[in-house]
């Protein structure tokens, strides 16, 4: 397995490496657009828009933090009891447009790096924000390939605090420093620099700093196997 540096040329996965740890949406599969077409809705409802851009900036970010970056947006003031219900609400919106999703539904080269990654007897692990993750990976197809799911229902802090990462190595029963994640958002990154990891960012110099390696698609991770 190799990615991408900084620099140019080629990483080998390194010797002490024995796990690696995904983000979910953007990496695996592509559920960013019906988290916006959800959040969208939510901010119509209330009066005013939601932009792709603004969209960009909820990555990697937490429901409940989510939601309130975009009442802040829309200058609109809500109780803790009416941000949860808003919060349900946005959610409910958004699991009826993922359970349509079914196997096949991941992003080009996710499987084919899963596969690898399992016959090569790498530890595998999912950090994510989402609640709905187990869900995902169930529609998908693709749940047997991990052997510990750390998702927003298992944390109480959203990255870029480490704790879905450090939860997903202790899972896997593998030292912070054996582990690398695979992510595509800053605060990601952020959360895994943090955990004491090494990083691959999936994205643009321009938008990622602080990755150890870049990529633009998942399936870079085979190149030149």
């Amino acid at each position: 397995m190799t990615q991408n540096n900084l620099h140019g040329g080629q990483f080998s996965m390194p010797n002490e490496i024995r796990a690696v740890i995904f983000d979910l949406d953007g990496v695996l599969v592509d559920t960013a657009v019906f988290h916006f077409q959800a959040w969208k809705r939510l901010a119509n409802s209330l009066g005013f828009d939601f932009t792709r851009k603004q969209n960009e900036q909820l990555k990697g970010v937490s429901r409940s933090r989510s939601l309130e970056l975009i009442l802040t947006w829309g200058n609109v003031h809500k109780t803790q009891e009416e941000q949860e219900q808003l919060a349900k609400q946005k959610n409910d919106w958004y699991l009826a447009l993922i359970n349509d999703m079914q196997p096949g539904d991941t992003l080009p080269g996710a499987v084919e790096v899963l596969t690898y990654l399992r016959a090569n007897h790498y530890k595998i692990a999912l950090g994510s924000a989402s609640k709905n993750a187990r869900l995902i990976l169930k529609n998908t197809g693709i749940v047997h390939f991990f052997d510990a799911v750390v998702d927003g229902n298992a944390v109480q802090r959203s990255k870029p605090d480490p704790e879905v990462f450090l939860k997903g190595a202790l899972a896997l029963a593998v030292p912070a420093d054996k582990c690398v994640v695979v992510e595509d958002s800053q605060a990601g990154i952020d959360a895994a620099r943090a955990a004491g990891m090494q990083v691959v960012g999936l994205g643009s110099i321009d938008d990622l700093t602080g990755a150890d390696y870049l990529i633009s698609s998942v399936k870079e991770l085979l190149s030149d196997q």
